[in-house]
C-alpha cells in the first residue's frame, strides 16, 4: 500500500501552492492552482472545491486520472501524488474542507504585502464557502525535487 511518509508530510505542509491535474472524457488535460489542500490521512489528500467547474466535470468523467503536485519553495522540494478522486458535498470531510479554506484565507493575509491585495482578500473571507471537498486516494507518489531522484516513483 502507498503511504505518505513523514518527510512528504513536511514538504506538503510547507507548500504554499498546489496544482491539480485532471483529464476530460476526450483525454484533454486540465491543470488548476489549488490554494487549500492538506494531507488527510496516510493515503489521502484533501483539496477544497471553491471555483472548480471543468475540474469537477473531469473528475466525474475520469475519477482515476488525477494528479496533485505540491512544492515547497523554501527547501526546493516537491511531491506529486497520482490517484483516484471523489467529491463530497456534505459531511465531516466537507466541513473539514470549509474550515481549511477559511483558516488558510486568514493566514494568507499575513503573506500579502500590498494593502490593496490584503483589502480584497479581507472583503472575500466572509464569503469563502467551498462547494465541495475533493479527496484524492493516492495510488503512486513521485518526488519532484531537483537532483538525481527527480521524477522517480518512490511509492
Amino acid at each position: 500500500m502507498v503511504k505518505i511518509t513523514d518527510d512528504m508530510r513536511e514538504i506538503v505542509g510547507r507548500a504554499r501552492g498546489w496544482a491539480l491535474a485532471t483529464v476530460d472524457k476526450e483525454g484533454i488535460p486540465n491543470v488548476v492552482p489549488i490554494g487549500n489542500a492538506k494531507v488527510l490521512s496516510d493515503t489521502e489528500i484533501l483539496l477544497t472545491d471553491n471555483f472548480m467547474n471543468k475540474t469537477i466535470e473531469n473528475i466525474k468523467a475520469n475519477p482515476d486520472k488525477v494528479a496533485v503536485s505540491a512544492w515547497d519553495w523554501e527547501t526546493v522540494q516537491g511531491c506529486q501524488f497520482k490517484g483516484t478522486a471523489r467529491i463530497e458535498r456534505s459531511g465531516e470531510v466537507f466541513e473539514e474542507a470549509v474550515h481549511l479554506a477559511k483558516s488558510k484565507a486568514k493566514a494568507r493575509m499575513t503573506l500579502l504585502e500590498a494593502p490593496r491585495a490584503r483589502a480584497e482578500l479581507v472583503a472575500r473571507i466572509p464569503r469563502i464557502q467551498p462547494k465541495g471537498a475533493v479527496i484524492v486516494t493516492i495510488k503512486s507518489i513521485y518526488m519532484t525535487s531537483p537532483g538525481p531522484g527527480a521524477g522517480k516513483q518512490v511509492a
